[in-house]
């Protein structure tokens, strides 16, 4: 179906979308839908992803502070579970390599200085190992969540070991914005960020190896991401630095996926990107969106082909944006998505910015505790939309308005296994 017909669809069923009397205002745009099919929005729930990220970065989500004796990080992990048990979710996604560190005892890179307060301290237990079984126990997948080349939130390398990698390999090393990253364009960069991840994939009992949407650094004002010394050693034959920098990410996309196939074949490997690819205006092939940043062009992630080329088994855009957005319409881009994975082997997931609800910083939509339940009764009558993800665990938590209990009273009541 072309990008005209479906419009056309969608502006002629935007009554059909089911929520609870009520939860739509007079002031909020109709959603859009295209639906096919004669599969109820429950029964869709039924059988999908309903996922929570749980951050480590920064202390985000877990554990509350650094240094908590491991009892307390272990009581507080399992809270975090019991809460996606009782908000009738069946996946976790845990920041397992946050800024080239671990949260388990790795061969590749230090202990995190999240659990212990001091970079490659043990933290006296193995939160990975805790979290596989207990997610386990119950009924919950457990997906690893890494971050791929983030080395540090500043920009000073001697507040690293002096045994990091970061520090034994200073050229891999690019400073930028604030804080250090490994510079994609290097080979032996490549291969490292895949061995350490792997060394966790090959101990637990992982459901799934996830990327999140940093790959090259989002961009920064008045500031150059230096890759000049990797660029002239392996930029040869691109057109462009950017088709370079986007064959280096596609590189890792492609080798991390055929490497989990053989390590781990149960498991599976999905990407969290940007929620926008590209903006219509820059690419027809694009969402009829204005964003700022355009994971193509920006963070050089062609989240497009990655999921036509079926190199991930799922993908959750970040569409952390209200229904009837300017310039970024939920609707809009889930709409887009849906376009892009039809025919794919790869599903569809949506990640939802439960962060924001309540946010009084946030506008007049994220005051309402049904805004996200709409998203979900939208979602339901989009074809090949499996599931969501929701950001993050902390909120899924406090719940500063209801919105997550909203949600799970309307789409969530029926508790479901792991979505296989």
């Amino acid at each position: 179906m072309g990008r005209m017909s479906r419009r056309a669809f969608t502006a002629a069923a935007l009554s059909a979308v089911a929520v609870r009397p009520g939860t739509v205002s007079a002031s909020s745009p109709p959603p859009s839908l295209r639906d096919r099919g004669p599969r109820s929005a429950g029964q869709r729930a039924a059988t999908g992803m309903r996922g929570v990220w749980l951050a480590t970065v920064a202390n985000r989500d877990w554990p509350s502070r650094a240094g908590l004796r491991p009892g307390e990080q272990r009581a507080e992990l399992l809270a975090h579970l019991d809460t996606a048990v009782r908000r009738g979710l069946n996946a976790v996604f845990l920041q397992v390599r946050p800024t080239a560190d671990a949260l388990w005892p790795s061969a590749v890179e230090p202990w995190s200085s999240y659990l212990s307060g001091s970079q490659g301290r043990d933290p006296g237990w193995d939160p990975l190992d805790t979290a596989v079984r207990e997610a386990h126990a119950r009924g919950l997948e457990l997906h690893a969540w890494f971050n791929p080349y983030r080395v540090a939130v500043d920009d000073d390398p001697a507040r690293l070991l002096p045994s990091h990698p970061a520090r034994e390999h200073p050229d891999w090393v690019v400073p930028y914005g604030g804080g250090l990253y490994y510079d994609p364009g290097r080979p032996e960069v490549r291969a490292f960020v895949q061995d350490a991840v792997f060394d966790a994939v090959e101990r637990y009992a992982v459901d799934g190896v996830h990327f999140d949407d940093y790959f090259y650094p989002y961009p920064v004002a008045g500031q150059r991401f230096d890759d000049d010394a990797s660029h002239r050693a392996h930029g040869a034959g691109f057109a462009t630095r950017a088709d370079w920098r986007r064959d280096n990410v596609n590189r890792l996309v492609r080798e991390t996926a055929a490497r989990l196939r053989t390590t781990r074949p149960a498991a599976r490997f999905g990407v969290s990107p940007f929620g926008v690819w590209r903006n219509a205006a820059t690419d027809p092939r694009g969402s009829d969106t204005a964003a700022g940043v355009q994971s193509y062009d920006d963070l050089h992630a062609d989240t497009r082909t990655w999921v036509r080329e079926g190199w991930v088994d799922y993908v959750v855009p970040q569409l952390y944006w209200e229904i009837g957005r300017p310039g970024a319409d939920y609707a809009t881009l889930l709409d887009w998505w849906s376009g892009v994975a039809a025919g794919s082997r790869t599903r569809l997931y949506v990640g939802e910015a439960l962060y924001k609800a309540g946010d009084p910083a946030r506008s007049a939509a994220w005051q309402d505790p049904a805004e996200l339940s709409r998203h979900l009764a939208l979602a339901a009558r989009i074809p090949g939309v499996r599931g969501h993800v929701f950001f993050a665990a902390r909120e899924a938590a406090e719940d500063r308005i209801g919105a997550m209990a909203r949600v799970t009273a309307d789409h969530y009541r029926e508790a479901v296994g792991p979505p296989r």
